[in-house]
């Protein structure tokens, strides 16, 4: 017969780029540092199961995006490939930063002399390098001003995915809190801000938006703007009800409610200042485009 077999092709630049060199620079890291902490057997406890999740989901999935676009395997994806990769090493830079914190400050005690804590040294030195090579692939990747063609590698897709993780972050804290109708509101606020949220993000990379029969670009204009003033209420309610009547305990350790209440208030703050600058920035994509 004349049908001749499929050749395999190979795009070296998936590894000789820039973008590739940030990613396999991420894979490295990523596998030194959850391979370190896994010898020294010191990771209990959620924190610790966290940072190490955080380390082999971040390189497992890294490792699968820089194996696809070596071999040229994305396009037979049913997803948008760039906002998907755009949107993977945003999270993975948050998680990684996260981690990059919280490990040393929970597992790392001073003086540091022993060999286990050299290596836990290390790992936290590999995770903050990890992290660094994540943002170069951010920024590297990040849609240049006008382009639109992929809406998470743009500044405003871009904090789509910083909101979601905060508001995952909140959630991770929350804490008594039904016993105030105040209380139980922010929850509300965060709950509903994040599932439509993450909705966008699921759409965007499943190139599902197109379906929705109304202009997206004003309608996401109006979500922001309605989620900027019920985070503005939750950032004045959730202080206002947490903290009344109370002062911090003396013996206040991590698993502490106050300061459970206390990082609530600051990632609340975190996603309000998003908020506010993704609906600056969609005002300007949809109603001051340069002709």
């Amino acid at each position: 017969s004349g049908r001749t077999m499929p050749v395999a092709t190979t795009n070296l630049r998936a590894l000789t780029s820039w973008v590739g060199i940030a990613r396999l620079s991420a894979v490295v890291l990523s596998c030194l540092a959850f391979s370190l902490v896994a010898s020294t057997g010191r990771f209990g406890g959620p924190y610790g199961t966290w940072c190490m999740f955080t380390w082999c989901f971040c390189f497992t999935v890294t490792l699968l995006v820089l194996l696809l676009e070596l071999l040229e395997l994305y396009p037979l994806l049913p997803l948008s490939w760039d906002d998907f990769t755009a949107a993977f090493s945003m999270l993975a830079a948050l998680m990684v930063f996260t981690s990059s914190v919280v490990y040393p400050a929970t597992f790392i005690s001073s003086p540091c002399s022993s060999s286990p804590c050299a290596r836990q040294a290390v790992a936290t030195t590999a995770s903050c390098l990890c992290f660094l090579a994540y943002a170069v692939e951010v920024s590297l990747t990040r849609a240049k001003p006008g382009d639109i063609s992929s809406f998470l590698s743009t500044v405003p897709g871009l904090l789509k995915v910083f909101e979601a993780y905060v508001a995952c972050l909140i959630f991770s804290l929350l804490d008594a809190y039904s016993r105030e109708p105040g209380l139980m509101w922010c929850v509300a606020v965060y709950s509903i801000c994040f599932i439509f949220t993450l909705l966008i993000i699921i759409f965007t990379i499943g190139r599902c938006l197109t379906y929705i029969p109304c202009p997206l670009e004003k309608m996401l204009v109006g979500y922001n703007f309605l989620a900027l003033l019920m985070y503005l209420t939750a950032t004045i309610l959730w202080p206002l009800y947490s903290f009344r009547g109370q002062s911090r305990p003396d013996s206040c350790g991590p698993d502490c409610s106050w300061n459970k209440h206390l990082g609530v208030t600051f990632l609340t703050i975190f996603n309000l200042i998003a908020y506010l600058v993704d609906l600056v920035y969609s005002t300007r994509m949809v109603f001051f485009r340069a002709p």
